[in-house]
């Protein structure tokens, strides 16, 4: 596919094969063609390494944030979990919700948690919201740990951000949607690897080795989950779907 931006005529061209289509800069449309090509120079760029949340870096797209955060102040959980820690600045962006609103906590597990981000999320003014646990997600001691940490009554809703292979995040998907509440999400991160195979940022077995193939397989074995877009809060724009690291991310719990 190219994508051609003629920013002097308001217009962009996509040429997909032998077809070509033109769209103006202004139009839903056009928006959307500028936003795959501009997806994929974000992610061989490494734009996402470059923001943090309240001190802590955090390596996530902006919009990816701010429509979970619309998810999170909707649902208003008592507990996420989330699988991947890095930095922490997720963990921290969690945490600011739930103390904004005045209620909910986060679980932080990851394989390797390093000294210095131990350290700094543990001395955060928001410590106090967030359990940090240590070891593999898709370890069967590891998930009976953080079953524990579920109370009765909560509502949980789970953020799966750690190895994005298709074997470890089947496993997830497998080990902690039980623990999801009905109604309320497990959240599949970083399905945009499947469209970024062949790129200078991936591997080639990207294009089948994904979260998204995982959702799909998974969606097909468990009828107490569905695909499900969140409805967005406020839209006043020619805009209608998310410009997004994680497609197809949200899985509902029906049943």
């Amino acid at each position: 596919m190219i994508t051609i931006i003629d920013d002097e005529a308001g217009d962009v061209v996509v040429r997909d094969g032998g077809s070509e289509s033109r769209f103006p800069l202004a139009s839903g449309a056009g928006f959307d063609a500028v936003s795959r090509a501009w997806i994929k120079a974000s992610w061989d760029s490494k734009y996402v390494y470059s923001f943090t949340w309240l001190g802590r870096p955090m390596i996530q797209l902006p919009e990816d944030m701010i429509r979970i955060q619309e998810v999170i102040h909707t649902l208003k959980p008592d507990l996420l979990i989330e699988t991947g820690i890095a930095h922490g600045g997720s963990l921290i962006f969690y945490a600011s919700l739930f103390e904004a609103m005045g209620h909910g906590r986060v679980l932080g597990v990851d394989v390797d948690i390093r000294p210095p981000n131990r350290q700094a999320i543990e001395a955060h003014p928001l410590a106090r919201r967030i359990q940090l646990l240590q070891g593999s997600s898709t370890d069967a001691a590891v998930a009976s740990e953080v079953a524990r940490a579920v109370e009765p009554g909560d509502v949980v809703m789970v953020v799966l951000d750690s190895d994005h292979s298709y074997a470890h995040v089947m496993a997830e998907i497998r080990l902690y949607a039980p623990l999801v509440s009905v109604g309320s999400y497990i959240v599949v991160c970083d399905g945009i690897m499947e469209s970024l195979a062949g790129r200078p940022r991936s591997k080639p077995e990207w294009i089948t080795d994904n979260p998204n193939r995982a959702i799909a397989d998974f969606l097909r074995s468990d009828r107490s989950f569905i695909a499900e877009e969140p409805a967005w809060r406020f839209n006043e724009s020619h805009v209608s779907q998310r410009v997004s690291y994680w497609p197809n991310a949200y899985l509902r719990r029906t049943g």
